[in-house]
């Protein structure tokens, strides 16, 4: 004797289908973290640069907003110590950058209800 197993496969798929789109949203949010975190420790590897080379603290925060393309700009956070005239040559100096990120996951979204923030520093040697 058979059964009618006509909407076996339906129903399956209608069981399993929000599981498969809940981790590709997870898995596209993962991505697009580590994305933004790498992108924001260059940033700040560059930055530091610039005022390890001499720039002033204004060139540095200007130069961070300018190479950091995740979004709005205006949400960069760029801190830096020591400040410009306390920095002497052959001291060191930090850039710590911050920005915020957005997770679209729902259930993660919701798990984190306020924004997550990204934070990067690097130190350089003054010349």
């Amino acid at each position: 004797m058979r059964n009618n197993e006509s909407g076996q496969s339906m129903v399956e798929t209608a069981l399993l289908l929000p599981v498969l789109l809940l981790l590709l949203v997870g898995i596209l949010d993962f991505g697009r973290f580590l994305y933004s975190y790498s992108h924001l420790n260059m940033a700040a590897q560059e930055t530091v640069r610039v005022g390890g080379l001499g720039g002033s603290d204004s060139e540095i925060i200007e130069f961070a907003h300018n190479y950091v393309h995740l979004g709005d700009a205006a949400n960069l956070d760029v801190n830096i110590t020591p400040k410009e005239l306390d920095r002497h040559s052959g001291d060191y100096m930090t850039v710590d950058l911050k920005y915020p990120f957005q997770l679209y996951t729902p259930f993660l979204s919701h798990l984190f209800p306020s924004l997550l923030w990204i934070e990067t520093d690097s130190t350089i040697r003054v010349e």
